[in-house]
């Protein structure tokens, strides 16, 4: 570099950010908004707080494997480096093994690792942010993934001057008395592809079999304490050097020659594709999604009116037990894993919370009847809306804690931050692939592996073994299974390929190249959703109002149902099969529940005959009137309770069947008999003995037993994890760029110190008394200058600002503060120092 080049070339990361404009500056604190938290003073506090350990492992774990890859043979090549040194040590020595993939590939990684300020010089000095090089460097205690070891002089540090002069006679080197010159030369000749050819051509081959175990990694090796021949060879030479006794290490300058000047055995350039493992029709695919969203409807709907009254209570810890996930398992007709991401989702979508209530159960919300409400296609861009954003992950439930606590459904420590983004890059990828392709898995998994390295590798201690992948499987491999699973159940896909409606809701048009997704802002998501519910609203079948009643007491619904048909046939019937078609069965108990909601006979007869397209069967009519007969002979009151009947022998009939005396009844009257169980068990008890009592009021009518539905106070959905500080928004970041430049501006700005102001310290402003500063604050009002001052607000906080001032009286200066970029006042009083800027400091 000429000196010219070199006197313009940055000296720090924070000069290299002064040199960046602001679009640059606001790609940097989108990247990392860890940055922005609080807004920095200045560009040098920005870059402080971007080379601090959090700061940079965070930005390391978002980085895919290419440009992790860069990242780490910038810390084993030497500081600065060269952008030719750095194209070697990943594609090799120029010749027939450089990979040329690499070279086309390195800008991008390159221009990455700048973009996020983990890089910073030109390309004849790039240097790696010292806390990464730090993290990525090779130490006995953090091997590198390059597998290189400590280069000679920091392998030699502690070693005798005289043992390196010993080292410098049997490579033939000329001796000196200077150890540092000596170190020096024995890392040239070992950087030297000539010089260090023929020497390797004076080791026995089983001395460069020794080399070959450990040119790869690990360095380390253990040596006895008079080692065989070939070992000592390697010694003598320093091709082999000490760094505690019984261990040895393979210098970095000799483990690069041997790998041909690579720092990887393997490099990545290039992101692996994801590939088809099957094709089907968009038609066939988008057909399918809908009717599993049609079912996921109906499975959500099923869940919420099975806990209409309330639901299991929930546990002590939080969450459900076992037991009642069971329960809703065998409600719903699925396995436990899928009633736990129904109950999850429904959860995660607000339509399901407590109740708050002192024996605290679950129920649903007043949003579930706002959500019922809305047309099919709505209700399930809901859901699949809350799916996607969540960070409460299904697949945990049944695993174990940090603590070995069984993780329950709707319970605890089931947040995991990183699930919608991962939710959201594997549908991307799904929409990389030709319409109505389906993915080969272990081809996705590999994609997302190499997009996010760091974090497919990283254990968290809450997931390890927790999840029904198996321990062997990372955090993101596991929710990449999961995600793919979950989405065939919901709909998103079809047969496995993402579905049209699935397309429009993450933003992705057919077609889309697979690359990184950024989250859609808050409007772009509703539009998203609106656009998903158009698409798939004409792949819905329409609700239909009839059923095909048969005469074997069944009722066959070949479709949808409209929702008021829907919500009295399953109290008039109980679910026996569900499918494309849904079969109905009627029976006495079913019979009894419609007429206990407070229907007739009569009733019941009319809205079969309405909604029937076949003929309603005899034994289907004889069935409701002979239930409608004998409902209400029996009069279930609280006395505790009692039964009253005008049939003095069905009572009899009572007191002599054998599961009456846990009822505690006994004979009042003729017409009545006393019971020491409350009223609803006794109901329970004489149903489950054959009977049909009604409940009756203390006026002595008939209580109908309407289901009121059981709601929860009004609840919001579980807030997400974040994964980190958000994104912050175009506002915020360009009043955050503002704000940095002009506080950059104040503290860089050359100064000239007012008379008799006393001498400052390095950034910090001059001290003047208070007849210098109103002075010197009088004088800029006549000029027009521009003054630097240190100012302490009310709260006692210091701050250097950048004032233009207009006027000066009554102990006030107003001024163009151009830190702030507006008009201000300040009181003179709390001006510590003033200075003028120098010239030519605007």
């Amino acid at each position: 570099m000429s000196t010219e080049e070199k006197s313009a070339a940055p000296r720090s990361l924070a000069e290299a950010l002064r040199g960046r404009d602001d679009a640059s500056l606001a790609a940097l604190l989108r990247a990392r908004p860890d940055l922005v938290t609080p807004v920095p003073t200045d560009l040098t506090q920005l870059a402080t707080r971007a080379g601090t350990r959090a700061s940079v492992v965070r930005a390391l774990e978002r980085l895919d494997r290419f440009a992790l890859q860069t990242a780490e043979a910038l810390a084993v090549a030497p500081d600065p480096a060269a952008y030719g040194e750095l194209l070697a040590l990943l594609a090799g020595d120029p010749g027939d093994t450089a990979d040329p993939a690499v070279a086309t590939a390195l800008p991008r990684a390159l221009g990455l690792l700048r973009d996020q300020a983990l890089v910073w010089g030109d390309d004849d000095r790039l240097r790696l942010v010292r806390t990464a090089r730090e993290l990525l460097a090779p130490s006995p205690q953090h091997p590198s993934p390059t597998g290189l070891g400590p280069t000679v002089r920091e392998a030699t540090a502690g070693m005798s001057p005289g043992r390196v002069q010993e080292i410098l006679a049997a490579a033939g080197l000329p001796s000196t008395h200077d150890s540092v010159s000596a170190v020096a030369a024995l890392g040239g000749l070992f950087r030297d592809r000539e010089r260090m050819a023929a020497l390797l051509g004076t080791v026995p081959e089983e001395s460069r079999a020794v080399l070959s175990r450990l040119v790869w990694g690990p360095p380390y090796g253990q040596v006895t304490h008079d080692p065989a021949p070939p070992l000592r060879r390697l010694l003598d030479l320093g091709l082999l050097l000490p760094t505690s006794p019984g261990t040895v290490v393979l210098p970095r300058e000799v483990a690069l020659h041997l790998r041909g000047g690579r720092a990887h055995r393997t490099t990545e350039p290039v992101p692996p594709p994801v590939t088809a493992a099957a094709g089907h029709r968009p038609e066939v695919v988008d057909a399918t999604a809908a009717g599993q969203a049609l079912t996921a409807l109906a499975t959500v709907d099923e869940l919420l009116t099975d806990w209409n009254e309330g639901g299991p209570p929930v546990l002590r810890a939080g969450g459900l037990s076992q037991r009642d996930l069971k329960r809703t398992a065998v409600a719903l007709d699925v396995s436990e894993p899928v009633a736990a991401f129904w109950t999850e989702l429904a959860y995660a979508a607000g339509l399901l919370a407590p109740d708050g209530e002192p024996d605290e159960r679950y129920a649903a919300t007043p949003a579930y009847d706002e959500w019922r409400d809305l047309p099919d296609a709505e209700r399930w861009a809901r859901l699949a809306e809350a799916w996607l954003l969540a960070t409460r992950t299904p697949g945990l439930i049944g695993g174990r804690d940090a603590k070995d606590r069984t993780l329950a459904a709707l319970g605890p420590h089931l947040d995991r931050s990183a699930a919608p983004e991962v939710r959201l890059r594997v549908l991307a990828l799904l929409a990389g692939l030709p319409e109505g392709s389906a993915p080969d898995e272990e081809s996705l998994l590999a994609r997302l592996h190499w997009e996010r390295p760091l974090r497919a590798t990283r254990r968290d201690g809450r997931d390890a073994g927790a999840g029904r992948g198996g321990a062997e499987d990372d955090p993101r491999t596991r929710l990449a299974r999961w995600t793919l699973s979950e989405a065939e159940l919901l709909g998103v896909t079809g047969r496995g390929a993402l579905a049209a409606p699935a397309r429009a809701l993450i933003g992705a048009p057919a077609g889309a190249d697979g690359t990184l997704t950024t989250p859609l802002a808050p409007a772009e998501r509703a539009a998203a959703g609106a656009a998903a519910a158009r698409l798939l609203a004409p792949l819905l079948p329409e609700p239909l109002d009839h059923v095909l009643l048969q005469a074997d007491l069944t009722a066959v619904a070949p479709g949808p149902l409209e929702r008021p048909l829907a919500e009295v046939l399953g109290v008039l019937a109980d679910v026996e099969s569900k499918g494309a078609a849904t079969v109905y069965r009627f029976t006495p108990g079913s019979v009894r529940r419609a007429l206990d909601a407070g229907r007739t006979a009569a009733d019941l007869h009319a809205f079969l005959a309405a909604h029937s397209r076949t003929p309603v069967p005899q034994p289907l009519t004889y069935l409701i009137d002979d239930v409608a007969r004998r409902h209400g002979r029996l009069r279930v009151g609280a006395a505790s309770a009692y039964v009253r009947c005008d049939d003095d022998a069905l009572l009899s009939e009572i007191l002599a069947d054998k599961r009456a005396p846990g009822l505690g009844l006994r004979r009042l009257a003729p017409t009545v008999l006393a019971a020491g169980a409350d009223p609803g068990a006794l109901l329970e008890g004489l149903r489950a003995m054959g009977f049909a009592p009604a409940a009756e009021t203390a006026e002595g009518d008939v209580l109908i037993a309407r289901a009121d539905a059981r709601r929860t106070p009004p609840r919001t959905p579980p807030e997400p994890v974040p994964d980190g500080p958000p994104v912050p928004d175009e506002a915020l970041l360009t009043a955050a760029i503002r704000a940095v430049r002009a506080g950059d501006l104040a503290s860089t700005a050359p100064r000239r110190p007012a008379p008799g102001a006393a001498p400052a310290a390095d950034g910090t402003p001059p001290r003047t008394g208070p007849a210098e500063t109103l002075a010197t604050l009088q004088a800029a009002v006549l000029t027009g200058e521009a003054l630097w001052i240190g100012y302490v607000n009310a709260d006692g906080a210091a701050s250097q600002r950048v004032i233009a001032p207009v006027r000066v009286e009554g102990g006030f200066v107003t001024a163009y503060d151009h830190t702030a970029d507006e008009v201000r006042t300040y009181p003179v009083h709390r001006i510590t120092g003033v200075a003028e800027l120098a010239d030519g400091a605007d």
